[in-house]
């Protein structure tokens, strides 16, 4: 199926560039260090996943990308607003799925006579034709974040955060919403920055793999992921760097509790 989002261009050498950037927070014992020193850029149309343990700033470093909080230092910089997605769906329960990616089109200033339309396509691009009328309450946990992903694609923006979107689904459910939205970023050109702590899902998604060190978060280590798409979890050489993955986070897990 033909998609009607616009390709992202390479408007710039960068889709998000992170200079430096440390994070930390008040404490009872004063300030709490959570993110040291991360220097990271992501390429307009990469696909990049952000891996690391419980608690290692992962979530906090989509945030200050996202605008939602400011670095204590260093600086980042976005080729334009990003569109966010959470791991709950966070759509308003009193409205249809279609009026919840209208929503997203009303804040964009899409004039009111183009949402219904609009919102459709954008409907028809997570495969969930026919679903605009339908409430919360009577779509499954996938279908919910398939309007969550088309609301953030509402947003037009060329860069997508996520933050373990898929990790509430069940392993069925998440492994047809990874094709999808491997689908919808080839077909698309997004840049893509993804949280999460499952190891193969960064590697059946990814371009490139970044570790960070448990607390405070640094940038332990960068993988290339050339293995072709599609991918799957069961694939071999998935399954082989995800091994090779997992040791350095075990070696950076045991390192944090020996401090």
């Amino acid at each position: 199926m033909a998609t009607t989002l616009a390709k992202a261009g390479p408007a710039t050498e960068y889709a998000v560039r992170l200079d430096h950037v440390s994070k930390s927070f008040a404490g009872p014992g004063g300030a709490q260090p959570v993110l040291d020193d991360i220097s990271l850029d992501v390429a307009p149309g990469e696909f990049v996943t952000l891996l690391g343990a419980s608690g290692c700033g992962k979530s906090t470093l989509l945030n200050l990308v996202a605008g939602l909080d400011r670095p204590t230092t260093g600086s980042i910089a976005t080729d334009g607003r990003p569109a966010l997605m959470f791991q709950e769906h966070a759509l308003f329960p009193w409205l249809t799925a279609g009026k919840n990616i209208e929503l997203a089109l009303k804040l964009r200033g899409v004039p009111k006579s183009d949402r219904r339309a609009r919102t459709e396509e954008l409907l028809g691009i997570v495969r969930l034709n026919g679903a605009y009328g339908k409430r919360v309450h009577e779509l499954s946990g996938g279908m919910r974040q398939r309007v969550a992903l088309a609301r953030a694609l509402a947003q037009e923006s060329g860069l997508l955060l996520m933050d373990e979107p898929f990790a509430a689904l069940d392993a069925i459910t998440r492994d047809v919403l990874h094709d999808e939205l491997t689908r919808i970023w080839a077909e698309t050109g997004l840049s893509v920055l993804f949280v999460t702590h499952n190891v193969r899902e960064a590697v059946r998604l990814a371009q490139r793999v970044v570790l960070l060190s448990s607390r405070p978060g640094r940038v332990a280590r960068e993988w290339t992921v050339d293995i072709p798409q599609p991918r799957r979890i069961e694939d071999a050489p998935v399954a082989e760097l995800s091994l090779e993955i997992t040791e350095v986070l075990r070696g950076e897990i045991s390192r944090h509790g020996r401090h």
